[in-house]
């Protein structure tokens, strides 16, 4: 097209920030940004814009706030700017059949995930829990589900064997801006044919919560691991030591084998904190207590002694 896009933006969390870069850097009419209204943060909770908020402003583009995307107002915004497209990136609302009709080109999500595999709110950390080796990004034309529509393009990453959720959301974070980027070309010269997805091979990545965390030591020294990579940085994963919750960062898996009950604390070094599991044994490296920093584990013990034969739960 000779003119540029004209898009209006829909995110909120730092996830979206790069998409709405690109946006910028590709040279499209960004006529509006759509993101959550501020919340409260920190112990003292003072109210605290979503990061595209402020990128947004950085970046001198018009930012509104909606409580709620169903209102006739708000359907009568968007339509009077009569966007070429919509870009939503972890917006936080469902939005209605009748704003995805308003752009003359689509609305066009970018989802964590190489869809149809992990739809669903949180596909980073399910992916590195199930033990997955790649995960990607996708760009898809959204319709009236939730990540069913046509997919555009997709961008594949392999799951490193030390990511977390943090490490591997930033990745793919950039890659949806690349993505993104790749798509409005297509777009542009017509090379972009939307594929439907293949609706059978589906899987959902369910929305977690903070007593998701909780370790179960009954599962393999590996499922537990990855469990703990997956969980970090949130929900985080954590067990408890009598009353005491443990907040557990890192962990590594010890080649030993043993006949003790799943979460049970075994002889080793003085500076280790070996736990039997369902299948194998589990070396602790990063833990927080319950009042206190993280640490690394011989730095923790050194302050909270924990006996041989003490189990986890």
């Amino acid at each position: 097209m000779s003119q540029p896009f004209n898009v209006v933006f829909m995110g909120t969390p730092d996830f979206a920030v790069p998409a709405l870069k690109s946006l910028n850097e590709y040279g499209c009419q960004v006529s509006l940004v759509v993101t959550q209204p501020d919340k409260p943060k920190g112990r003292g909770r003072k109210l605290t814009p979503p990061p595209v908020k402020v990128a947004a402003s950085a970046l001198g583009f018009p930012v509104i706030q909606p409580e709620s995307v169903k209102t006739d107002a708000f359907y009568h915004q968007i339509s009077k700017i009569a966007p070429d497209l919509m870009v939503v990136v972890a917006f936080g609302h469902v939005l209605p059949k009748k704003i995805l009709e308003i752009p003359t080109y689509g609305a066009i999500n970018i989802h964590a995930s190489l869809l149809p595999k992990y739809r669903g709110p949180a596909p980073i950390q399910w992916a590195i829990i199930n033990g997955e080796t790649e995960t990607g990004v996708t760009t898809m034309l959204m319709d009236k589900g939730l990540d069913t529509g046509e997919i555009l393009l997709t961008l594949k990453t392999s799951i490193r064997p030390d990511d977390t959720a943090a490490t591997l959301h930033d990745r793919l974070a950039l890659d949806g801006a690349e993505v993104l980027k790749n798509t409005l070309k297509g777009l542009e010269s017509q090379s972009i044919h939307p594929v439907s997805q293949q609706h059978a091979l589906a899987t959902y990545a369910s929305m977690l919560t903070k007593k998701d965390g909780r370790i179960d030591w009954a599962l393999s020294a590996r499922k537990i691991e990855q469990f703990i990579r997956g969980m970090t940085p949130w929900p985080g994963a954590f067990t408890f030591y009598g009353e005491k919750r443990l907040k557990i960062f890192k962990a590594a898996i010890k080649p030993m084998n043993t006949s003790e009950e799943p979460g049970k604390i075994i002889e080793g070094f003085s500076n280790e904190l070996r736990i039997a599991t369902g299948d194998g044994v589990l070396l602790i490296t990063e833990i927080q207590g319950s009042s206190g920093k993280r640490l690394n584990i011989s730095d923790f013990l050194r302050g909270c002694h924990i006996p041989v034969g003490t189990v986890f739960t």
